[in-house]
């Protein structure tokens, strides 16, 4: 492992690159893809207070040897395209998927934001012309960048029907997401590179998504649609924020040190697990309302107790992970 200058105001640590795709992911029960993710590094350039990637990471071996947590350093897989390359073609250099019938839908990042900076947003278009290059397969990025149009305008326009881009943000107060989403540009800039996106004719979805309790439910999820101009998305993902390792202390730590205590008693509230699942069904319905059938696609973890009543909502868009 290497550590070399900073990004985004971390150090940056490298490890040797030994595979970008994964073939067989849990996002394909998220819908986000088919199986396939590809991710080039293990450590995101922001900072979100709920976000899960720090509590999967603990036992990583990419963690072995760094002395700060996971959130304060970015780690960057060495070689990432190369290794990418490598893992679509054969042993001699041909491509291992080249049925004109395979579009399926390979999605990033599951671990880090694909365009946190200008040097990742190349390593992105690198990434994505090598897939584009190598196979007929889909891609589907997400980001809480306001960068995806610099990746758009990059990428040959014979390819841009193969492109899927979305911006995740599940708020739309500029000031509230950044005491909870340290060093990610703000949502009214997020939400106007998604507008660029949609008017340049890029095919987008929407992803509403971690959304704290709400006063007005059925106000916030139409805020939401029109923000994202749900009518130019293919499909909208919705989730609330999960009671996961850290992620809501830290959130709710966040919110109270940008001055939110009113936002962070309500999520301090709905941590009891009765109650979050409240917080999570009238989140639910309130989007339910408003969108035409197969357009929701809302995450939600159910234990044994919660399943049955979720599992009657997945008519209405509801997955059950």
């Amino acid at each position: 492992m290497n550590e070399r200058a900073t990004m985004n105001r971390k150090p940056v640590y490298e490890v040797p690159a030994k595979s970008v795709i994964n073939f067989q992911s849990g996002f394909a029960h998220k819908l986000l893809c088919d199986g396939p993710t590809f991710s080039t590094g293990s450590a995101c350039a922001y900072s979100c207070a709920f976000c899960y990637v720090p509590d999967l990471m603990r036992k990583s071996p990419h963690m072995v040897g760094i002395k700060e947590r996971h959130d304060q350093v970015v780690i960057r897989r060495r070689g990432a395209i190369a290794a990418m390359r490598g893992q679509l073609v054969d042993r001699f250099g041909r491509p291992k998927f080249k049925d004109p019938n395979d579009r399926r839908v390979i999605y990033s990042s599951p671990l880090v934001d694909i365009a946190a900076n200008m040097e990742l947003v190349r390593e992105t278009i690198e990434a994505c012309n090598t897939i584009l290059e190598l196979t007929h397969w889909q891609i589907r990025l997400l980001s809480k960048s306001n960068l995806l149009p610099r990746i758009a305008e990059q990428i040959e326009s014979k390819y841009h029907d193969r492109l899927i881009f979305g911006v995740s943000t599940g708020t739309l107060d500029d000031n509230l997401a950044r005491s909870f989403e340290q060093g990610c540009p703000f949502p009214s800039k997020r939400i106007a590179s998604l507008h660029w996106l949609q008017d340049h004719g890029f095919r987008t979805f929407g992803m509403i998504c971690p959304s704290l309790p709400q006063k007005d439910y059925d106000g916030f999820a139409v805020q939401m649609r029109d923000a994202i101009r749900a009518e130019k998305c293919e499909h909208v993902w919705a989730e609330v924020i999960n009671v996961r390792g850290d992620s809501m202390t830290r959130t709710v730590a966040g919110l109270r040190a940008g001055g939110f205590d009113a936002e962070a008693d309500a999520l301090k509230r709905v941590r009891d697990q009765s109650r979050w699942e409240i917080y999570a069904r009238d989140t639910f319905q309130a989007h339910v309302k408003i969108y035409p059938p197969g357009t929701l696609r809302f995450l939600q973890y159910v234990n044994p107790k919660t399943r049955p009543w979720w599992a009657q909502q997945q008519i209405f868009g509801a997955i059950l992970l």
